[in-house]
């Protein structure tokens, strides 16, 4: 369920679940952002 939905009612419950959700989302797509940019800069270093 995602808050734009319009059955969405704020309760404690959704709002611990979705915090959760876009805190598991964030370290995933940071740690995909610093492979990326480790890799670009390994292989600009080798040049």
């Amino acid at each position: 369920m995602v808050p734009f939905v319009f059955e969405w009612e704020w309760e404690i419950g959704r709002l611990i679940f979705m915090g959760l959700l876009y805190m598991v989302l964030g370290a995933i797509s940071l740690g995909m952002l610093y492979a990326f940019v480790k890799t670009w800069l390994d292989l600009k270093d080798k040049k």
